[in-house]
């Protein structure tokens, strides 16, 4: 990260956080990154790469999708993708890695993935075509309010067209979650280590004076899409409606007169 990122920057060396590999207790350095980066508000922007199995930060194929900072085994394919860091010799890359968690990822403000290479065209495809799946780790970004995922053409080749045409048409009206989505609000979270049972102790069972108390998280809802709905029914809708500038545009509007709405009530006579 010196060599490659920070020495062309200027970020100064107290604003640099990196996990201790080296720390004796890996557990307790694990939970002091989470809770130096709640203590910071949260991480702003999360810039990251995704490998060719889909897997985002070193959360490899199959993990939790709830998961935070920990110590992760890495998979073979991992193992050989960084081997040119360790004169590609296999036998010498560690086993283990220090990682974000996909949750600690998705509390970020906005997250940019990066993929390039056709090696990465399949992990794309999965991640953005299919289901949320822990074995894609890539594809729990189709939960956050404001991913970005940066790709060359080799990276789509797996994409449908009509996909790729699709995202090419936002780019060109220069829409995008920005504009057409929620405001970009950073909605802090309060991070609780889990407290650590000292080695050889029982555990206690939880009593109503033992129960720790809840921390409330500062969540707030966005109300200001709510509508009222008339006799607590839904209102009827068309999609032209809802569309600027268009030949369909106010279609509603036209035909007001000849469309007849028949509730359910008006069909119910009393026994």
């Amino acid at each position: 990260m010196y060599k490659h990122f920070f020495s062309h920057v200027d970020i100064p060396p107290q604003n640099i956080n990196i996990l201790n590999g080296e720390a004796t207790d890996l557990t307790a350095e694990c939970a002091s990154f989470e809770s130096r980066i709640a203590s910071y508000g949260g991480i702003e922007l999360f810039l990251g790469g995704v490998g060719p199995d889909g897997h985002i930060a070193f959360n490899e194929p199959g993990s939790s999708l709830t998961s935070r900072t920990r110590v992760k085994t890495l998979a073979y394919d991992t193992i050989l993708a960084n081997s040119r860091f360790f004169g590609n010799d296999t036998e010498k890359v560690p086993r283990m890695a220090m990682t974000v968690g996909i949750q600690t990822i998705m509390d970020s403000r906005e997250v940019v993935i990066v993929a390039t290479g056709a090696h990465k065209a399949i992990a794309v495809q999965k991640g953005l075509e299919d289901g949320v799946n822990h074995m894609w780790t890539l594809s729990a970004l189709q939960l956050h309010q404001h991913p970005l995922i940066v790709c060359d053409r080799d990276a789509t080749l797996e994409l449908k067209v009509k996909t790729v045409r699709y995202f090419e048409s936002i780019e060109q009206a220069g829409t995008d979650a920005r504009t057409q989505g929620p405001a970009l609000v950073y909605r802090p979270n309060i991070y609780v280590p889990a407290v650590k049972t000292p080695t050889g102790s029982k555990s206690q069972q939880l009593t109503p004076d033992r129960t720790p108390e809840k921390v409330p998280k500062d969540l707030r809802i966005n109300t200001e899409l709510r509508r009222d709905m008339e006799d607590e029914e839904l209102t009827p809708d068309s999609m032209s409606s809802r569309l600027v500038d268009s030949a369909v545009g106010g279609l509603d509007g036209a035909l007001k007169n000849d469309l007849i709405f028949d509730r359910m009530g008006t069909r119910m006579t009393a026994l």
